[in-house]
């Protein structure tokens, strides 16, 4: 029946949900509008350009490091200015180690940009369609203890119940769309996390075995340790 009153007349079936239909509208048009940005935003073209891959995966322990730094000079993605902290350190191995940890965490936090506010939503969603429904229910029994509304007109009843429930089904359908959401982009912040640290070791270790440093026991967290 709500289905089918959503479909017969979207505006009625907003308009009777009551104010928290219109929270929850809100609610769902920012999380798809986050959606919308996470999807562009965490595509791995726009985080780990292909230019920036194949010139590490081409790079020869030797070879001058020029290349690179041009190549990272002006570019904005997540990969290029991780890569940006690395050609440009004339530090020893564990301190260019340490600079790659510190704008890894950095680049993440970028990355991981909007998905607290789809966090925020799966959790108060469900929340927001209870307290819709509660109070659409206390409406349709206040109107039968007013009298407004017969105890013998069953079909005026279920209908308000039907209305008050509205939201409850909103809510989680919002919720759920958030959720969603929420544990592919994580998933895939951590996948390209460990795709940008795989690429970054490799260059350290091409660079570092041209100049014959030593190996050093110092391992400092990995890329993906700084995505949990």
């Amino acid at each position: 029946m709500t289905f089918l009153a959503l479909l017969q007349n979207p505006t009625d079936f907003i308009v009777n949900g009551g104010v928290f239909m219109w929270i929850l509208l809100a609610c769902s048009f920012v999380a798809i509008s986050v959606i919308f940005l996470r999807l562009i935003a965490l595509r791995k073209g726009a985080v780990i350009p292909r230019l920036i891959e194949k010139s590490i995966v081409g790079y020869r322990s030797g070879e001058s490091l020029e290349p690179l730094r041009r190549l990272v000079k002006d570019d904005d993605s997540a990969m290029g200015q991780v890569l940006d902290a690395v050609v440009r350190s004339d530090a020893t191995k564990a301190e260019t180690l340490e600079i790659v940890q510190t704008r890894a965490r950095r680049e993440v936090v970028g990355l991981e940009a909007g998905l607290f506010i789809l966090e925020i939503i799966v959790g108060i969603s469900p929340l927001l369609g209870l307290l819709g429904a509660v109070t659409g229910l206390v409406k349709v029994f206040a109107n039968i203890g007013s009298g407004v509304t017969s105890t013998t007109d069953l079909k005026g009843i279920a209908s308000g119940i039907s209305e008050a429930l509205s939201t409850t089904i909103v809510g989680l359908a919002i919720a759920i769309l958030a959720l969603i959401a929420w544990s592919t982009f994580t998933r895939r912040v951590e996948t390209l996390a460990i795709q940008m640290e795989s690429l970054v070791i490799e260059l350290i270790e091409k660079m570092f075995q041209r100049r014959g440093e030593p190996e050093t026991d110092h391992h400092p967290d990995t890329l993906e340790e700084v995505t949990r």
